[in-house]
């Protein structure tokens, strides 16, 4: 939908490829192949989208069918209803993104209907277009979403984190409740934010063991973290910490997870992180390689004869 909104044509729209990555909770998806892909800066045509959206029905729904009869999918799942459900929920979509409304001057209320309804479909509205007829009498409305990685620009931007968009949102909102509940709404936003990543998300993820950081992503911790005091506040009736809602979160929820894993090809499994092999006490590998030994015992040999000239042979960033 975001690329058709910017006038991408994709041509090859499949799950194979598409990435997938968690955020905040959902997925965020990825075009990873764009052989096929054509930028229509003028915006993409009627019969340019509805091809676009027939071929991902098409591909999909053979895959589907392909994961079927290789055991990986519930037999019961209608493959055929799963493409036609995207085809129309595209449709859906479309119409609620770019469509025009027009209603009369005492409606009013119907602009802060249609931006719900955008929100409560993952989209955020930057701006209003708004014009009224020559009476008066009249109100047109047409939203404009924000572009695609807005909130992960303003996380990048303020703090340097490289997050997902959901993550960033939730961060955002985060931060500004931080500002509000510390009087900071004075400040510039760039240093309450420096503050907010000191006070609240690095002591967070710090106090989750190093061995169970692996599972997911610092982000990813940071909005579940938020989600289990939002449950635990709401049982118990009260504000809980943010060190209470962390020690409960690692002792009955992230400790009872399995590390991730993707499926790359038949029951072959990609490990989510080579630090699961790692000795968190010592800091090295059950498996280290020979070569790299060596080479590090030259490099700590080369720096004891030259400590001046060891850095001589070596670039840096930005040189």
């Amino acid at each position: 939908m975001r690329l058709h909104l910017l006038g991408f044509f994709w041509g090859d729209v499949s799950l194979s490829n598409t990435l997938f990555r968690r955020d905040a909770g959902a997925f965020a998806a990825y075009l990873v192949d764009a052989e096929t892909g054509e930028l229509h800066p003028e915006g993409l045509t009627s019969g340019k989208r509805m091809y676009d959206i027939e071929l991902a029905r098409t591909n999909i729904i053979g895959e589907l069918m392909d994961l079927q009869a290789g055991g990986l999918l519930e037999e019961d799942v209608d493959t055929i209803g799963v493409g036609d459900r995207i085809v129309s929920r595209y449709l859906e979509l479309w119409d609620v993104l770019t469509g025009e409304e027009s209603f009369s001057m005492s409606e009013r209320w119907r602009v802060a209907n249609r931006i719900e309804r955008l929100n409560s479909l993952g989209f955020d509205v930057g701006e209003l277009s708004m014009t009224t007829d020559l009476d008066g009498t009249h109100l047109s409305i047409q939203p404009k979403v924000v572009d695609a990685g807005h909130y992960h620009r303003q996380i990048m931007r303020l703090t340097g984190l490289d997050v997902q968009e959901g993550q960033g949102r939730r961060m955002l909102n985060d931060l500004e409740a931080y500002r509000s509940l510390w009087n900071r709404k004075d400040e510039p936003l760039e240093i309450a934010a420096h503050a907010w990543l000191a006070d609240v998300f690095e002591p967070t993820i710090a106090a989750v063991p190093a061995e169970m950081r692996s599972k997911l992503e610092p982000a990813e911790i940071f909005h579940e973290v938020l989600e289990h005091r939002w449950y635990m506040s709401e049982a118990a009736g009260y504000d809980v910490s943010m060190q209470d809602a962390v020690a409960d979160y690692v002792a009955n929820v992230l400790s009872n997870r399995p590390d991730e894993h993707s499926v790359i090809s038949g029951n072959e499994q990609l490990r989510p992180s080579v630090l699961d092999d790692i000795d968190y006490a010592t800091g090295t590998s059950d498996e280290d390689d020979a070569e790299f030994a060596a080479r590090d015992q030259e490099a700590v040999e080369e720096y004891s004869v030259n400590p001046m000239g060891f850095t001589a042979n070596l670039k840096f960033k930005g040189e």
